[in-house]
C-alpha cells in the first residue's frame, strides 16, 4: 500500500509548486474539492510534480517521457517548465483537441501521437523510455505518482475533518488509491458507464480491457495497463462503485454551472452525477466530492449548456 509517510513526504516536496485548492459548501452536508483550480487544471500536477521532483538530475537531463490523454501530458509538461527541464508527451489519435492546444503552447515539450486510446499509448511510450533509457512518468501505474495524488486527500482530510465519504472518479486509479490511502473514510469510485476498464477489471481479478465508447469523461477512458499496481490498491481501498450515463455526467456539468458557478469537465462531472444519483443513501452524513478538473473544451461545454432536458 501507499504509506501515509510517502504521501507526506510528497506534500513537503510539491508544496512549493502547487495551490491548495479551497472547499466549497453544496448543500448542509456536501463539500467540494475544487481541484479544477490546480495549477494546469487538475489535481494531475501533483503527482507529475512529485515523480519529476524525485528524479536524480541525470535521469531529468536526459528527458522524461509520458503518456497521457490530455491532462496528465499538461501537468508533466508544466512540472518541467517549473524545473527547466524538457520531455515527450505522447497522446492517443483521439486526444481531445482542446487539450492537445493547449499542450503546444509549451516549448520544452515534443508532442507525438500514438494509438487510437490511452492504453495503447501508455504501453508505446514505455517502450520508448525504456529503449532509450529516459525516464517514464506513468499517469497513474507509479508509487511516486500516487503519492503525489494523495496530497490531494491530505489537503482535504484537513479541510474537512468529518467527512464520512468521499467520491472519486476512477481511470487508472491513481488519483482514488492515493486519496484513500490519505483519508480515513467511506471511498465510492466513480466511473462512466461508457468507460469501465479498472471497475471490470476489479470484478474480474485481473486487468481486462472491455469495449471502450466515447465519454465526456476523456480523463478516465481507456484501458488499464497490464500489471498496474493500482488494481490491488483499487480492490483494497475502494468501498463502494456507482457508474453513470452520459446523460447523468451531462446533467452534473449543467448543475455544476447553474449552482456553483464553476466550470468541470466530465469527469468531475463523473463524481458529481455518482453521489446526485445515490444521495439517498448518504443523507444525514458528510460527504465530499472531488472534482478532479475542469479542462473541458468550449464546443463541448457548449453543447451541454444549451442542451434542452
Amino acid at each position: 500500500m501507499i504509506s501515509l509517510e510517502s504521501i507526506e513526504a510528497a506534500a513537503s516536496r510539491i508544496r512549493p509548486y502547487i495551490r491548495e485548492t479551497p472547499v466549497e459548501q453544496s448543500d448542509n452536508n456536501v463539500w467540494l474539492k475544487c481541484e479544477q483550480m490546480q495549477r494546469s487544471g487538475s489535481f494531475k500536477i501533483r503527482g507529475a510534480l512529485n515523480s519529476i521532483l524525485s528524479l536524480s538530475p541525470d535521469a531529468l537531463a536526459r528527458g522524461v517521457v509520458t503518456a497521457s490523454t490530455g491532462n496528465h501530458g499538461r501537468a508533466v509538461a508544466t512540472a518541467l517548465a517549473a524545473v527547466g527541464a524538457r520531455g515527450t508527451v505522447y497522446l492517443p489519435h483521439g486526444a481531445p483537441a482542446m487539450k492537445v492546444r493547449a499542450l503546444r503552447r509549451f516549448s520544452n515539450i515534443e508532442l507525438s501521437f500514438e494509438g487510437d486510446e490511452g492504453g495503447a499509448t501508455e504501453h508505446f511510450a514505455r517502450s520508448v523510455a525504456e529503449r532509450e533509457g529516459r525516464p517514464y512518468i506513468s499517469p497513474y501505474n507509479d508509487a511516486t505518482v500516487i503519492a503525489g495524488q494523495g496530497t490531494l486527500g491530505l489537503e482535504f482530510a484537513a479541510q474537512c475533518p468529518s467527512l464520512d465519504a468521499v467520491f472519486v472518479a476512477v481511470g487508472g486509479g491513481g488519483l482514488i488509491s492515493g486519496v484513500a490511502a490519505a483519508m480515513n473514510c467511506h471511498i465510492v469510485g466513480c466511473w462512466p458507464e461508457n468507460s469501465t476498464a479498472m471497475y471490470e477489471s476489479m470484478r474480474a481479478g485481473e486487468i481486462v480491457a472491455p469495449p471502450e465508447r466515447p465519454t465526456l469523461s476523456d480523463a478516465t477512458a481507456g484501458s488499464v495497463e497490464p500489471g498496474a499496481i493500482t488494481l490491488e490498491f483499487c480492490r483494497s481501498l475502494i468501498d463502494d462503485c456507482v457508474l453513470v450515463s452520459e446523460t447523468e455526467i451531462a446533467d452534473a456539468i449543467r448543475f455544476m454551472v447553474a449552482e456553483h458557478q464553476m466550470i468541470v469537465e466530465g469527469a468531475a462531472g463523473v463524481a458529481v452525477a455518482a453521489f446526485r444519483k445515490t444521495a439517498a443513501r448518504y443523507a444525514g452524513r458528510s460527504v465530499g466530492i472531488v472534482l478532479c478538473g475542469g479542462n473541458i473544451g468550449y464546443n463541448t461545454l457548449q453543447t451541454i449548456i444549451c442542451e434542452t432536458r
